[in-house]
């Protein structure tokens, strides 16, 4: 039968479990549990030393709480490797209980320090939580003689009520944890869901996790071609200093960013001293010894990488699935952000090409056409500088148009020589889109002289006129290379371009064969009139001067027949005269566009006042359709305006001729009343000029014309 000592030593181990049991059951403090339960183990199996340690996943132990008897004890937070033979690495590789009665003859890092304690004897139990070694709870004894075979049994109970505290502790962390998280996600959702900046939302996610996580560090980081990357957001804890944004990280190594960039799958480095390459050297500056990563893809495309990392040492296991809530939000801000800025940079691409469509309906000069093309598209690729070369037959290349943001541009009208390896040697070779990243590898004159403008990178899309390389739109950023899809966008004002090159060639040939034909039928007039007066005129003259000699010396009787001949051939060289004068004026041809025009005036049936504001002989062509301007409106005028009188005024400035015929008459005239108007509309406009008719009914008649004068009127 057990004896008092029996009673009393269960009353006791009752009594220090229940008050324990308290303490669980109050919810204490994990810390406070620990301490209590180790120090009523303590006192309970009359330990000199008492230990509470948990496992760690680097294969270390900390102390969780210590007791002594008398001595100081192991500090709370104590670290030890495990390893060789004492019963901290017993319990370990086992499961199970463990005693060493002699101490002597254990080894390795815990049994050192256990050693120092002058610890002669220790048992150890395995403490479990859920299923899951957790810890381990040690008691020593100083003395020879080993610790009593009830210890393991007598510890057992406490490592249960240990268990349990933990288990609870835990499952309080993990809710407020849980709900921590939630929290965090809702504040950057409802960020992503007020469509906030991009670079906000990035800073709320990153901050967000990091404090989530209890990292000292979090990072994201955009991808860049060739796996290197770019910070897009920061945040560090108020203990470490500040991690840098908007750097760009090197490709290359063994560090969190390579190893989620080359795999597309979350990666961890539990040791930041074994790491290596650009973005491991820039985390070493700020003192992290392990980091966590995980990909932030977007539309099933990687776009960078979050990372958390610590300066303690190894980040808990399930970091990473935490890092994954937060950059599903991430990749949806992103998503949210680039659909945004791609419906609103269509739009800007329409409204664009809209106005440059515009420009090239409405038949606008090509100079300015240019310049518009070149600077829409410019402004909208985002681009420092843009501009629209022609390639010459002489193996230059000329510049039409050029657009800059800031800083100088090539002046309009500089030509340079091909050759090299540069964007406008390039497509003509190839006669297709081209690219170039790094102007310090370009080469020929045209690229020393844009590198002398500070331009980085290019790219070059051709103008191809009906099948004709015509020439090159560029656009260029001082920054860096231009994003994917630069060419397609910029190929769709090299497309407008063409047309309008094509339709300003098309309207310069049409206008070329009219001033042809105009001059060709001129020609032709002056022709018939030299041949008019030179032949049938000289002959019917000659005729009529023999005629009179043959009635002079005609008999009696005869003379009043040959009279009526005689005035018939009269008339008959009058009407030739005047038809020859109506074919082309000789007048005009020998005096210029002045005493011409006083002839018309004098011979109009109303009064006409004459204005000619030109001192010199202009290119013949000009001067003919203004004589015809004036001809026409006179006639015109005495036909059908029933007219008092008449002004004409012929001026020159701006290089070109203008005349302005008017009238006082009853207005109402119109193209559609007969050919003779619209013939002068067609010459003019074959000469490159326009006719302009107002004429409301009851308040006159204004016909004014304009002709260039230029070099290029003066063909016959």
């Amino acid at each position: 039968m057990p004896g008092r000592a029996d009673d009393n030593r269960i009353a006791g181990e009752q009594a220090a479990l229940r008050r324990v049991a308290t303490l669980v059951a109050r919810a204490a403090p994990p810390e406070d549990v620990f301490a209590a339960i180790t120090e009523e183990a303590g006192r309970l199996v009359g330990a000199d030393y008492i230990g509470m340690a948990r496992y760690e996943p680097d294969n270390t132990t900390t102390v969780m709480a210590a007791w002594s008897r008398a001595r100081a004890a192991y500090p709370v937070g104590n670290r030890a490797r495990l390893g060789g033979r004492n019963v901290s690495t017993l319990v370990f590789q086992t499961g199970r209980a463990a005693r060493i009665d002699d101490y002597s003859a254990a080894f390795g890092p815990a049994a050192e320090q256990t050693r120092a304690f002058g610890l002669r004897t220790v048992v150890g139990v395995p403490m479990r939580v859920e299923g899951r070694l957790w810890g381990v709870m040690f008691v020593g004894s100083t003395r020879q003689t080993p610790l009593p075979a009830s210890t393991e049994r007598q510890l057992t109970g406490f490592t249960e009520l240990a268990a349990t505290a933990v288990a609870n502790a835990q499952a309080r962390v993990e809710l407020r944890g849980f709900a921590e998280e939630q929290a965090a996600l809702r504040r950057v959702a409802t960020l992503v869901a007020r469509a906030a900046p991009p670079e906000e939302v990035f800073a709320a996610v990153t901050e967000e996790a990091g404090r989530l996580l209890g990292a000292d560090y979090a990072t994201m980081v955009r991808h860049d071609p060739g796996d290197g990357g770019t910070v897009v957001a920061a945040w560090s804890s108020p203990t470490g200093p500040p991690f840098p944004v908007a750097v760009q990280i090197g490709p290359g190594g063994r560090n969190v960013p390579t190893l989620v960039f080359r795999t597309h799958r979350a990666a961890r480095i539990d040791d930041y001293s074994t790491a290596w390459g650009p973005a491991a050297d820039a985390v070493r500056e700020c003192g992290v010894r392990a980091a966590a990563g995980v990909p932030v893809s977007v539309e099933g495309r990687l776009w960078g990488v979050m990372s958390v990392g610590s300066r303690a040492g190894p980040l808990p296991a399930g970091t990473e699935a935490q890092l994954a809530g937060f950059t599903e939000l991430a990749a949806t801000a992103i998503a949210n952000a680039q659909a945004r800025v791609e419906l609103r940079g269509f739009a800007e691409e329409q409204a664009a090409l809209r106005r440059v469509a515009m420009l090239v309906a409405s038949a606008t000069p090509t100079d300015e056409l240019f310049g518009a093309v070149t600077a829409e598209a410019g402004r909208l690729l985002h681009a420092d500088y843009a501009s629209m070369n022609r390639y010459d037959p002489d193996g230059a290349i000329t510049v039409v148009a050029t657009w800059n943001r800031t800083g100088p541009v090539f002046p309009t009208g500089a030509s340079a020589r091909l050759g090299g390896r540069n964007m406008q040697a390039m497509v003509l070779q190839t006669r297709q889109p081209a690219r170039i990243d790094d102007y310090t590898s370009a080469s020929g004159p045209i690229a020393e002289l844009v590198r002398e403008f500070g331009i980085r990178a290019a790219v070059g899309v051709p103008v191809s006129v009906e099948g004709r390389l015509w020439g090159i739109v560029i656009v260029a950023s001082r920054a860096g290379p231009l994003p994917a899809g630069t060419e397609t966008r910029l190929a769709r004002f090299t497309g407008l371009a063409a047309t309008a090159i094509a339709n300003a060639e098309a309207q310069a040939a049409l206008t070329a064969s009219r001033a042809r034909i105009v001059a060709t039928a001129d020609a032709t007039r002056r022709r018939i009139e030299r041949n008019l007066h030179d032949g049938a005129q000289q002959r019917l003259v000659s005729l009529a001067l023999n005629l009179r000699a043959a009635q002079a010396a005609a008999p009696p009787g005869t003379g009043q027949q040959l009279d009526a001949i005689t005035t018939g051939l009269d008339d008959i060289l009058d009407e030739l005269r005047e038809i020859a004068r109506g074919l082309h004026p000789a007048i005009l041809a020998e005096g210029g566009l002045r005493p011409a025009l006083k002839t018309l005036a004098r011979r109009s049936p109303i009064p006409v006042s004459l204005d000619v504001q030109v001192g010199r002989r202009l290119p013949e062509p000009v001067e003919t359709a203004a004589y015809y301007t004036v001809s026409e409106a006179l006639t015109n005028t005495a036909k059908h305006a029933r007219a008092s009188a008449a002004e004409i005024n012929v001026t020159e400035g701006d290089g070109a001729l203008h005349v302005r015929a008017r009238d006082d008459g009853r207005g109402g005239a119109s193209f559609s009343h007969g050919s003779g108007l619209l013939g002068l509309g067609d010459r003019a406009e074959a000469l490159g000029g326009h006719l302009r008719l107002d004429s409301p009914p009851g308040a006159g008649t204004t016909l004014e014309v304009t002709l260039p004068v230029s070099t290029s009127t003066n063909a016959s």
